[in-house]
């Protein structure tokens, strides 16, 4: 065959390896950004998220758009069609790591925990640990205190509730009676 170059290991591991550790470096970025941004200065695109409302969107899916951003900047970083000569190549998984987390994120996020795609209330294990931790997030009022800002990492329950508890009782945050905190 004239013209073709087998792959070798190398060439399909470490974009898999990028791929992976984009999407766990960006359960950081989300947590990091869903804490210091959301309910901080950004509080004004997130706060709808918190509040009761019948929108197909919110204002908070505006933070969906500026991932998909990075996650484009990233392919055009790495794209030699870009940027010629000047193109990183690495920075195209890191695009599809970004992408992946995303995609994650709305399964997640928006689907399980929150139901806006599909109807299915998980009744153990992981899936369950994940929207009880979500529900404890909301479980504030307002965006001071709370707890559980990541996405696909959840902490025990328990744990959450004595945080919320701690947090009530220390005038850090105000928490709704049926969080049971």
């Amino acid at each position: 065959m004239s013209g073709y170059i087998p792959l070798t290991m190398t060439d399909i591991l470490i974009p898999l390896l990028i791929i992976v550790a984009t999407i766990l470096a960006m359960e950081f970025v989300a947590w990091s950004s869903h804490k210091y941004i959301m309910h901080g200065f950004g509080w004004a695109w997130h706060r709808d998220h918190h509040e009761p409302h019948n929108n197909m969107l919110e204002k908070n899916d505006l933070y969906g758009v500026v991932g998909a951003v990075m996650s484009m900047s990233m392919f055009a970083l790495g794209s030699s069609v870009v940027l010629g000569d000047a193109a990183w190549p690495p920075a195209t998984w890191i695009g599809f790591g970004i992408l992946g987390y995303g995609i994650i994120y709305t399964l997640i996020h928006d689907g399980l925990v929150h139901q806006r795609y599909f109807r299915w209330v998980p009744k153990s294990g992981y899936t369950k640990r994940l929207v009880q931790a979500h529900k404890l997030h909301h479980a504030t009022v307002g965006k001071e205190g709370g707890v559980s800002f990541g996405f696909i990492f959840a902490e025990d329950p328990a744990k959450l509730k004595a945080e919320l508890k701690r947090q009530r009782e220390a005038g850090i945050a105000v928490v709704r009676d049926s969080a049971g905190a």
